[in-house]
């Protein structure tokens, strides 16, 4: 597993913690490919009941630019990426996944969250989507969750605009689920996660798969929808210039 990406099983709960602060935990390939495989190895783990995917002071900075470009520009599909398979197994995942967020959790760091059932948020999260002003379109079919979260009105300002919002605003938007100071964040998180690793696991899942099952072919159908598009925009000439004026920063 990519070293920036740490994962344990204690108790009945796999945690997932991204570890790269120097580059505020902006995620690369190998890192995608690290949390798929964790998530896999959970799903298939009946003595972890429970999923927390965390960060560090930041959650993360979304996808590192640098990494990103030159897988994309590989000769790949980017359908082969790690980072669809990361967000496949998140989708599909049938048990409950927590989210602790601190900091800075942009582009796919918000967009991830639409598929965990549970998301504590600390007073410093600010989250962002930025994907029009890199010349991109939604990821992770958040622009079918997204509207469903927080209501279209909201959803087409924060995809549109791409500004940042707080932890206060996503509470009262139906977007996380609780706020907590940076310091009680992780134990939030982790005392959330243990209450439910304590509940009958079969009867978790069921409902959990009631919960997803009216939007569920909805959300696979658009994931491909935006990600047919995410892949000519990838071409652009507008995401090129948008990427190049960042990396020159």
């Amino acid at each position: 597993m990519a070293e920036e990406i740490v994962v344990t099983s204690e108790s009945g709960i796999g945690c997932i913690r991204i570890d790269r602060p120097s580059k505020k935990n902006a995620l690369t390939t190998g890192m995608y490919a690290a949390m798929a495989d964790a998530l896999q190895r959970f799903a298939d783990d009946d003595g972890v009941r429970v999923a927390v995917i965390g960060g560090g002071s930041d959650f993360t900075a979304g996808n590192d630019l640098g990494d990103f470009m030159a897988a994309s520009m590989s000769g790949a599909s980017f359908e082969d990426l790690p980072v669809l398979r990361f967000l496949g197994c998140l989708r599909d995942f049938v048990k409950p996944v927590v989210a602790a967020v601190r900091g800075n959790a942009v582009g796919i760091g918000t967009t991830l969250l639409l598929h965990c059932d549970v998301v504590v948020a600390s007073t410093t999260a600010r989250f962002r989507l930025p994907f029009a002003q890199l010349g991109l379109v939604p990821e992770a079919a958040s622009s079918y969750l997204l509207p469903l979260t927080v209501g279209r009105a909201r959803a087409a300002w924060l995809l549109l605009g791409g500004e940042f919002f707080g932890a206060d605003e996503a509470l009262a938007m139906g977007f996380v689920s609780k706020v907590a100071s940076d310091e009680e964040t992780d134990d939030a998180a982790g005392e959330l996660a243990a209450k439910l690793a304590a509940l009958p696991p079969i009867a978790l899942r069921e409902t959990k798969r009631l919960l997803r099952a009216p939007f569920a072919e909805a959300v696979e159908r658009q994931m491909h929808a935006e990600t047919a598009l995410f892949t000519e925009r990838l071409a652009s000439d507008e995401f090129r210039s948008a990427a190049l004026k960042l990396l020159a920063r």
